[in-house]
């Protein structure tokens, strides 16, 4: 236990000083009964019952002055508290291809559109982070509940490079993890469902791309692992079936959504798949997101819980006073 204001501490001094004050009182009261039972005025069994019992209520008034004075000197703890939190990872593909203009007025403005309009909607319980994904991917901005730098971290995003879907979505759930994962590629090309990462239930990843994939990991084998996990990838096709040409450097590729690479990743993770346009899906997204109770060690000043365990003490020590000796103390 630390203290933010242990300077009040010195003031448990006048605690001594209140029992030697008690204690030379009650001298001079054991004084005056010798006198009176000098004269024949003997106590009888009952009187030193009462005797002992009437160090009660100073004992307790004793004990609250030092407890109040702790709680002033604002002691603090870290304790485990209950919250209601999730996590939530955007990835955001800014492959060369979101440059096309089937999505007007182009697939990454649509793209960043629709991720800012999800991420703003989201309860200050969810902690969101960034993903930015093309031929690798990078965390643009860790999980957490400040969503004004989650979607600042969105619109300053840039194009370039090819598409690698699956490394966003293992780069996410890097995020979520808090660490760099480390995936055996043989056992991914095996057996994806037996890789084990931890469990993470809480956490969802949400993909905005076209779904166009040209480099590996398999993003249907991550998706499974990500399964595995607990945590649902839900994806947001941005683009139309029947696609365009993009200018990449001085060359004329044809794009276009691959919508069924994004359903798949989807319905491997029991999540859903909508159009980057269709904002009652978004919105049904958003509303999956599954908040859980997690215990969470919080510093945390605990002054008044020994404010009110004084304020106890002190009227327990007052009534037993009136109680026993008709008087306050």
């Amino acid at each position: 236990m630390t203290f933010r204001s242990p300077s009040v501490l010195a003031a448990l001094v006048a605690v001594p000083v209140l029992i030697a004050a008690y204690a030379v009182a009650q001298q001079a009261r054991g004084r005056r009964a010798a006198a009176l039972a000098a004269e024949g005025l003997v106590a009888t069994t009952a009187d030193r019952r009462v005797r002992r019992r009437r160090h009660v209520p100073f004992a307790l008034v004793a004990t609250a002055l030092t407890v109040l004075i702790v709680g002033l000197a604002r002691p603090t703890t870290t304790i485990r508290v209950p919250r209601r939190e999730a996590t939530v990872v955007v990835a955001i593909d800014v492959s060369n291809s979101m440059a096309a203009t089937d999505t007007k007025p182009s697939r990454i403005a649509a793209a960043k559109a629709a991720a800012v309009a999800f991420v703003t909607h989201q309860p200050p319980a969810v902690r969101v982070g960034v993903v930015a994904f093309g031929n690798g991917a990078v965390v643009v901005h860790t999980p957490a509940t400040g969503h004004t730098d989650a979607v600042n971290a969105i619109e300053r995003l840039s194009l370039g490079g090819g598409t690698s879907v699956g490394q966003g979505i293992l780069t996410s759930l890097d995020a979520i993890a808090g660490k760099q994962l480390t995936i055996d590629e043989s056992q991914l090309a095996n057996d994806a469902g037996a890789l084990s990462i931890g469990y993470y239930g809480s956490a969802t990843i949400v993909v905005f791309s076209d779904g166009e994939n040209v480099s590996g990991p398999d993003p249907a084998a991550i998706a499974q692992v990500a399964s595995v996990a607990g945590v649902r990838v839900h994806t947001i096709g941005v683009g139309t079936p029947a696609g365009t040409v993009v200018q990449i450097n001085g060359f004329s590729v044809a794009t276009a959504l691959h919508a069924d690479v994004l359903q798949q990743i989807a319905t491997v993770t029991n999540a859903s798949y909508h159009s980057a346009g269709d904002a009652t899906g978004l919105a049904s997204v958003a509303r999956s997101i599954n908040l859980r109770f997690k215990l969470v060690a919080e510093h945390t000043e605990v002054s008044a819980l020994f404010a009110a365990a004084g304020a106890a003490l002190l009227l327990l020590g007052a009534i037993l006073s009136a109680l026993w000796s008709g008087r306050v103390i």
